[in-house]
Formats: C-alpha cells, structure tokens, sequence
C-alpha cells in the first residue's frame, strides 16, 4: 500500500526524521488557516503540494510555493482538483518552505531479484534517480542491507560516503539514514524514498518529501486502516477494491484483463512495445483475475475498465489452466450480457486471446455469440498489436 505524501512524514516524524512543519487542507480556506499559522509564527512562505500517489507533481503544476495566506489559498484552489496522471487531487500539504542549500537522494527498499534489502544514496537529488543512474551511473551508489544487521551507524555512515555526500551533510544525513531504518523495519515497508533530502543554508538535513509502501502482508500486526483513506484514492481503483479486484490504474489507452499475476506483468510490456507503432499507447491499467474467471468476476473487471474514460480498447489474454478456456469465455459472455443489461456501455472493442486448457471450446463459444464489440486473435503479440491500434484509432 502507497502512502500520501503527508503521511509518509507523519511516520518520519514519528521516528525522528526531521521534516519540514506542514497540515493538510481539503479546501482553499482550510489552506488559508494554515497559511495564517505560519504568517503568525513568522513563516509567511509555504508550498502548497498535490497530495496524489503518483510522481510528477512538480511538472503538473501541483507543488506551488506561495508567499503569504491570500496567494496560499489561490494556489490550493488551482490545484485542488487537478488530474494528475488520473489521479485526482483531493488534499494538500500545506508546510513552512525550506531554505534549500542542496538536494540529494536516499532510500530504502526490497531487492527481490537478489532477495535483500538495497540502499540507494546519491548526492544528485530532487529527479527521477533512473534518470540519473543512466546519465551519471557513478552519483548511484547501491549499497545491500543485511536484514539482521541493519543500518546502524557505521553502515549508514559508509552508505552516505558512497553516495558522495559533502562533509557538510554526512553528520545530519548519517543520522537521518539510521532513522529511516528504524521506519522501514517497524512499519514492514518495502520502500522508504526521500527525493530530495536537503541541505538547508543553515546546515540541518532534512526530508523534504517523502514517499512510503507498505507491505499489506503484514496487515496482521500494522494498522493499515487508519492510513488507507481509500475514499481519497482513484475513484477506479477504490470501485475495484470494494469488488475485490487486484486492480491499479495507469496513464494509457488500452485496458488490460490477464489471470496471473506474471502474465498481466507481460502482457503490459507487450502492449506497450506494440503501442510503440501506434502514436505512443500504452496500458491503462493493471487487473488479475486470478485462477477463477467466473462471469461475475469478469463483469466486474470488465465495468472497472470500461468505466474509464481513458480506455480506447481491450486486451483479455488468458491462458487456461486450472479454469479452463472455456470457463473464461462463458464468463467473457455472461459478463457481456450482465453489463448490457444494466445499460452499460459495451461499445469499445475487446480484442481476446485465449491459450491453454479447452483453448478451441473457448474460441468457439466467442465465435457463436459473435458479440460485435469481440475480436479473437490467437497470438499474444498479434492480439496486443490489434488491441493498439484500436485504441489509437
């Protein structure tokens, strides 16, 4: 489960991570009393952040740094309400703006390729730290965390020596890192990120944003129902929770369906490869079904999908095995009908590829209900081409 960003700080700060003061407002006056607050203790200048689990706030336009109450409300205004990569913004962090000197990166998260936790320290902070491990692979340094061991401070210490933070830094940031281990353990956290952490002019290091995953493994002993706010999430993916679906939403055209997690994974890759030759079009979203395709299951996939108006076409690729192909086509079916019959809109074409188990049964029951809206391609690469170029039509 991703965090807010004003909640990953609520954590930090829990630990003794020094953050930057700030509240959280839902409307323009609520920002305006905050505002007010600071101008009181002598901080007139605030920023005012997008508060979406998504990145790329900064280029949106959803963090704006405000001088004085009345422009603090002005600027929560234009950005509340804001689609930001889908994703609509519904709060913002209102806090005190910092005196940066310089900006660096840290984080920690789960290596799963080589089973350990990784550490990730660069003193080119405040952008996309991929960007900079392929412009500057030097700045990155990578350093494993032995899950027993942990990272007190001799080892946070030779992680920020590695990641060539200036002297002026290492004392604050060595403390700070050490911290951030305590928040990643405690918490089950499969990422803490900090981008940037800053230096201010008057020497203190400081998280001024933040960003937190947490492992819902570990529901059983964290309070993740106090932290899910689901309400202020996107509308799609909090239909899809309620309907118990494994759904996420992404920035692009063309909806997915898959059952099995590695297969969607590949599907996405491979719509995204064909979407290459049509303008750019890329998945819409991410949605497992899992072994049991009943038409129940698929109606609600397919209402999730296609109430996003986002979505120009389809991909439902399947592979039968302990429910078979035809299972998944009766369901494919009954879901058509389901969703007609409550007035949905079924227009948008639905390109299925089906592979596996009772494969032929499947194609033939799609071929005699021969619903307008379904294509039948055989292939994986062949059906994710078809499903892009649908969509960039």
């Amino acid at each position: 489960m991703d965090l807010f960003e004003y909640q990953a700080k609520e954590l930090f700060a829990e630990y003794g991570v020094p953050v930057p003061q700030g509240k959280v407002a839902s409307t323009p006056e609520e920002a305006r009393v905050i505002a007010e607050e600071f101008a009181a203790a002598g901080k007139p200048r605030v920023v005012v952040k997008a508060q979406v689990k998504t990145g790329g706030r900064g280029k949106a336009g959803g963090v704006k740094v405000a001088d004085g109450p009345d422009d603090a409300t002005a600027k929560a205004e234009q950005i509340l309400g804001m689609d930001i990569k889908g994703h609509t913004v519904h709060r913002v962090l209102v806090e005190e703006a910092s005196d940066i000197a310089e900006e660096y990166y840290f984080s920690f998260l789960l290596d799963r390729a080589n089973r350990t936790f990784l550490s990730i320290c660069s003193a080119e902070g405040g952008m996309e730290i991929e960007e900079v491990a392929v412009s500057n692979p030097d700045a990155v340094a990578k350093v494993s965390i032995d899950a027993i061991q942990g990272a007190p401070a001799e080892i946070a210490a030779a992680i920020v020596a590695q990641g060539k933070l200036p002297e002026a830094a290492a004392k604050g940031a060595t403390e700070l890192v050490t911290k951030l281990w305590d928040v990643f353990v405690a918490k089950d956290a499969t990422l803490v990120e900090v981008n940037p952490l800053i230096l201010t002019k008057d020497g203190n290091v400081v998280a001024l944003d933040g960003k937190v995953t947490l492992d819902e493994n570990a529901e059983f002993r964290q309070d993740l129902d106090a932290l899910s706010f689901a309400a202020e999430g996107d509308p799609l993916e909090v239909k899809a929770k309620e309907k118990g679906l494994n759904y996420v939403k992404l920035d692009g055209e063309v909806g997915i369906i898959g059952n099995g997690a590695g297969l969607v994974m590949s599907t996405l890759d491979v719509v995204a490869y064909a979407g290459e030759e049509h303008g750019g079009v890329k998945p819409a979203n991410f949605l497992d079904i899992g072994g049991g395709a009943s038409a129940e299951v698929m109606a609600n996939g397919l209402e999730i999908i296609l109430g996003d108006p986002a979505v120009k076409s389809v991909f439902v690729n399947v592979f039968g095995g302990i429910t078979s192909c035809d299972a998944v086509a009766n369901g494919i079916v009954q879901a058509l009908e389901l969703l007609e019959a409550g007035d949905s809109d079924v227009s948008k074409p639905l390109v299925v590829r089906l592979d596996g188990n009772n494969a032929e049964l499947g194609r033939k029951i799609l071929n005699d209900r021969n619903h307008p809206a379904v294509r039948q391609v055989a292939t994986m690469d062949g059906a994710a081409a078809q499903a892009a170029e649908l969509a960039a039509k």
